[in-house]
């Protein structure tokens, strides 16, 4: 699946990153990739964790294509 980040719309809760080691953040708490700073979209097997943390993100900052 592909999983796509939308930093404008994070608020910084923190709550993807506690559903999933998938994300982490930037020094400024805006939801980054764990394995990249750079990219705004990766491709990963689908996986409970990381579906969870889509779906609990208040501002609907990670998508899933």
């Amino acid at each position: 699946m592909k999983v796509t980040l939308i930093p404008e719309r994070c608020i910084a809760c923190g709550l993807c990153q506690t559903y999933s080691e998938l994300f982490d953040y930037h020094d400024n708490g805006i939801v980054k990739f764990s394995h990249n700073d750079e990219l705004l979209e990766t491709h990963i097997e689908e996986s409970d964790d990381v579906l969870e943390a889509i779906k609990n993100c208040p501002t609907r900052a990670l998508k899933k294509d």
